[in-house]
């Protein structure tokens, strides 16, 4: 299965050449322009990797990186930044974005990340997989409990 991205930056022209670039490179790739409608599409689709600008008219990088954290946990977060906004980069990361690339990026080096975000994720994945297992294991019941 290919890793599900979703590329959201209000630069239309950055979006559609990152969005080819990864298509390319085998990522299902969707994109949208504001953190309005990232919040959107995070709430009615899963996806694995969430690259987003750090800096948008309207809700910015981490106001998006809040909401996403708030529904989709496990989705990783990588933030896009330039170097006015390398603080803004920063606290994404202890809202607990998985990291951040100065804008432009090298798009080999954002492949890197983003394969590492979705490995982690997956990680994370199996580990709640795994701990479910052993609940249901020793008390069957619980599966009834489970929402």
């Amino acid at each position: 299965m290919k890793t599900r991205v979703l590329l959201v930056d209000d630069e239309e022209q950055f979006v559609e050449q990152l969005s080819e670039r990864l298509k390319i490179r085998e990522y299902d790739v969707s994109a949208c322009y504001s953190g309005e409608d990232a919040i959107e599409l995070i709430k009615q689709y899963l996806y694995d990797v969430v690259i987003l600008d750090v800096a948008m008219p309207g809700m910015d990088g981490n106001e998006v990186l809040k909401h996403i954290k708030e529904h989709r946990p496990l989705t990783e977060v990588i933030m896009l930044t330039g170097h006015a906004t390398v603080e803004s980069a920063i606290s994404g990361m202890k809202l607990g974005a998985f990291d951040y690339l100065m804008k432009p990026c090298d798009t080999e080096e954002l492949t890197r990340k983003i394969d590492n975000a979705y490995q982690r994720k997956e990680e994370q994945e199996e580990r709640i997989r795994t701990a479910k297992a052993e609940q249901y294991q020793t008390s069957p019941w619980s599966a009834l409990d489970d929402k």
